[in-house]
């Protein structure tokens, strides 16, 4: 039997066989199993001790707060009273003192009795300073001060500028930084006139 004749009797065994491919359709190779979608983490739930221990925290500053605020304005308080405590006591004292040296300056000698009087006077003054007061004192020829004297009036005087202290009456007290009593002066409203500085009077 020749080779046409084999040929065409069993015809199947001349079809080559078909090849399976493992490449797609396009040509690229399959791939591996997908990758699973990224997850966003869920947000921790809050922690209720933690919210706790702020709440707590910030009370406990609110109250360190108040009580330093209290604190505060209990000294400041005490302060303010004792400084009216101490007015109220010189207020008393003070025209004591002033007294002493009325009595001082009447005495026309200087017996034992006078220099006993002046010691007691100047341990009473040194007193009074140490409790903090100060004497406002205005000697003659001190500018006068709206905010620590007191104006009684004013006259001429022939050595004093205009507008300076001519005389004291009265010493004046100060505690503090605060007036208590202003020294009461007599001012200076220049050199007298005389016949010459005086204007001329119309005839």
């Amino acid at each position: 039997m020749t080779d046409d004749e084999t040929q065409q009797t069993h015809p199947e065994e001349q079809i080559p066989e078909a090849t399976v491919s493992c490449e797609g359709a396009d040509g690229a190779e399959p791939s591996a199993e997908a990758a699973p979608a990224e997850q966003t983490p869920e947000p921790a739930a809050p922690n209720p001790l933690e919210a706790e221990l702020a709440a707590a925290k910030e009370r406990y500053l609110r109250l360190l707060a108040d009580v330093d605020n209290m604190r505060k304005r209990q000294a400041r308080e005490l302060e303010e009273r004792t400084a009216r405590a101490n007015e109220r006591l010189l207020g008393t004292l003070i025209p004591v003192f002033d007294q002493f040296e009325m009595a001082l300056a009447a005495a026309k000698e200087d017996s034992p009795f006078v220099q006993g009087v002046r010691m007691i006077a100047e341990g009473f003054r040194k007193a009074l300073e140490q409790s903090g007061a100060e004497v406002l004192d205005a000697p003659e020829g001190t500018t006068f001060d709206p905010m620590t004297h007191e104006a009684l009036s004013m006259t001429p005087h022939a050595t004093v500028p205009k507008g300076c202290v001519a005389a004291q009456f009265r010493k004046g007290w100060r505690l503090g930084g605060k007036v208590l009593r202003p020294a009461q002066v007599i001012v200076s409203s220049g050199a007298p006139e005389t016949a010459e500085t005086a204007p001329e009077k119309e005839a």
